[in-house]
């Protein structure tokens, strides 16, 4: 069950943020999106990525840690 911070999370707030930080270590998702077909759940479409695209955000991952 979601906690009420992760309920309060605006999920476009929360895709502009991801957008922006992985445009810093130089990572595109085209397909990065706010999931229409579930606002209660506020998910964020992540989209397909290319094998490179996800080795250089696993390494960017692995650089900067998870909060």
């Amino acid at each position: 069950m979601a906690t009420k911070e992760q309920q309060d999370i605006d999920p476009f707030v929360a895709m502009e943020s991801l957008r922006a930080a992985l445009a810093e270590v130089g990572i595109v998702l085209p397909s990065l999106s706010v999931d229409p077909a579930s606002p209660a759940l506020r998910l964020i479409e992540l989209g397909r990525v290319r094998s490179d695209v996800a080795a250089r955000l696993a390494v960017a991952l692995q650089r900067g840690g998870i909060q």
